[in-house]
């Protein structure tokens, strides 16, 4: 027998069916995915971390610059308005740069309420027009005094921490972005009044701070955290050389404002030592009719600080502010308008969107720095001659600077998304309309209002107009009203659409472990507080 005789032959085993082939995963074929994070990562410095003394102070000053823009422009622009001179714009500017050492910002929801009081006091006769400006400020400060109240009660009453309960991360999105966007007018239509003098600086502070960096080590260290600053040196140089070459002689009168370094008169006006003291105008004029336009643009600033209390957390490295902690924040901001209407300031204050740009533009949001930069701000307040010499930089320059900041703001926004289900059609829904109507209905307000302060809403009640035109002329309160309106509403497929279960924790002074480390007062201060204030 040959050799496969010798051999028993088995049967071959049973053929088991093949499982079915997966359907491949294009999501995972087509790259990598993101896990949703509730702290920035790429920061350098968070909150609770300080860069050197020598870099923590330079970071302190590029703060205090930023905050500046805005005070000069509203100064220079009310004013003169209000019948004021050189010395009384340098006066303001320094009241207001010494009741803002929390890095806040003057809020533009004050400007109709403020062209009110103008107008009332335009055809009456006085002996000067600074008797005028007197008499327009010192409404002012009553009407800030008693609106401060409102945001004393919704802080400290619990009500705003209360009302932020119903926001979520789709709520949050248009919000933040709208605060940011919202601004737009201070960004290339302002820098466009001296082109020559702002894009340079917008395209060299991108190029610089994004681009040359990358040439060596050393210089991305220098150039991703002091760029803004040296940009500032170079053209704010540029600007005089044309100014004394005689660039600016024979143009337009706005060219001349815009662009030349000797049109703001500070230096000549402002004086070397003054110490702002409370009723420094005089006693305080209350009257019904300015004292509910203001507190319409009281509760306008309070709405936009909540936004931008979303964006300083995200870009400082922190996670989302708690109900209790929005509720603190705005009865700390009544405070401040209090003490604002006693030292006589010319308008309200709301958080500083351009300082919560530069946390993002330099990856640094350590506390320490902007401490520190408060310390800024009360020396050039009361050594005036110092302060006036760089509020003297032309407006063009800080233009250029909010086209970045503000956009970071408004980015920082959109990913809050990441908490919610992107891809639902109610969500989307929610976004597009509250985003739209956000950007949509404060234009029509902005469009319709004269360059008197007279809004579209004209009833025979003043107060009753200033506060609705207040109001709907501000794109993040537009945007927290449809938003949180439609977001509570409409009916979602599931909870975890709406973000709702990365949201809750962050709502309740317990709900997360860090909420302690980031959001408690510094020095132990919360050992003194009686724990409603905290």
């Amino acid at each position: 027998m040959g050799e496969t005789d010798n051999h028993h032959h088995h049967p071959p085993p049973p053929q088991v069916a093949a499982p079915p082939a997966a359907p491949p995963n294009f999501a995972l074929s087509r790259g990598p995915t993101w896990t949703p994070a509730e702290q920035l990562h790429q920061l350098q410095y968070c909150i609770h971390s300080n860069p050197s003394w020598p870099q923590a102070l330079l970071l302190a000053f590029q703060h205090f610059i930023v905050n500046l823009g805005t005070t000069v422009l509203i100064a220079s622009t009310m004013v003169p308005r209000m019948g004021g001179n050189h010395g009384d714009k340098a006066r303001v500017i320094q009241v207001l740069l010494f009741m803002l050492p929390t890095v806040m910002g003057v809020s533009f929801a004050y400007m109709l309420p403020l062209l009110s009081i103008i107008n009332d006091y335009t055809d009456e006769a006085f002996a000067t027009e600074h008797d005028r400006f007197v008499r327009g400020i010192r409404t002012v400060q009553g009407s800030l005094i008693v609106s401060s109240f409102v945001n004393i009660i919704l802080g400290y009453g619990r009500a705003w921490g209360e009302l932020t309960r119903f926001f979520t991360p789709i709520v949050m999105v248009p919000v933040v972005c709208l605060v940011g966007l919202g601004l737009f007018a201070r960004g290339f239509p302002l820098l466009g009044n001296c082109v020559e003098i702002g894009l340079p600086m917008l395209i060299l502070l991108v190029i610089s701070q994004q681009y040359l960096k990358r040439v060596h080590s050393r210089a991305h260290l220098i150039l991703e955290r002091f760029a803004l600053l040296l940009c500032i040196g170079i053209i704010w140089a540029f600007a005089a050389i044309l100014t004394v070459s005689g660039a600016y002689n024979n143009v337009r009168t706005v060219t001349k404002l815009s662009c030349r370094t000797d049109r703001s008169y500070l230096m000549s006006s402002a004086p070397w030592i003054k110490i702002p003291y409370p009723f420094q105008w005089g006693t305080p004029i209350f009257r019904a009719s300015h004292v509910f336009g203001m507190i319409g643009a009281a509760l306008v600033s309070s709405a936009e600080s909540t936004a931008t209390f979303f964006a300083a957390a995200r870009l400082s490295g922190a996670t989302a502010p708690p109900a209790h902690v929005l509720s603190r924040s705005i009865g700390l901001q009544g405070i401040g308008m209090l003490l604002e209407g006693l030292f006589g300031s010319l308008v309200g204050t709301t958080a500083s969107v351009e300082n919560v740009g530069l946390l993002g533009l330099t990856h640094i949001g350590s506390r320490r720095v902007v401490q520190i930069s408060t310390g800024f701000m009360i020396f050039f307040s009361i050594f005036g001659k110092f302060g006036a010499f760089f509020a003297s930089i032309p407006l063009p320059i800080f233009a250029a600077i909010y086209c970045i900041l503000l956009g970071i703001v408004a980015s920082s926004g959109i990913t809050f998304i990441q908490f919610a289900n992107s891809n639902s059609m109610r969500n989307i829904y929610v976004l597009g309309v509250s985003l739209f109507l956000g950007l949509s209905i404060p234009q029509y307000f902005v469009m319709n209002t004269t360059g008197d302060g007279h809004g579209p809403v004209r009833t025979n009640a003043g107060w009753f107009n200033d506060i609705l035109n207040t109001i709907f002329s501000s794109p993040a309160t537009v945007a927290i009203i449809v938003g949180t309106a439609l977001d509570n509403t409409l009916e979602a497929n599931h909870v975890d659409d709406r973000g709702i279960p990365w949201w809750k924790p962050f709502q309740h002074r317990k709900g997360d472990a860090r909420t302690e480390e980031f959001y408690n007062y510094p020095l132990r201060i919360n050992e003194y507080i009686p724990s409603r204030f905290l």
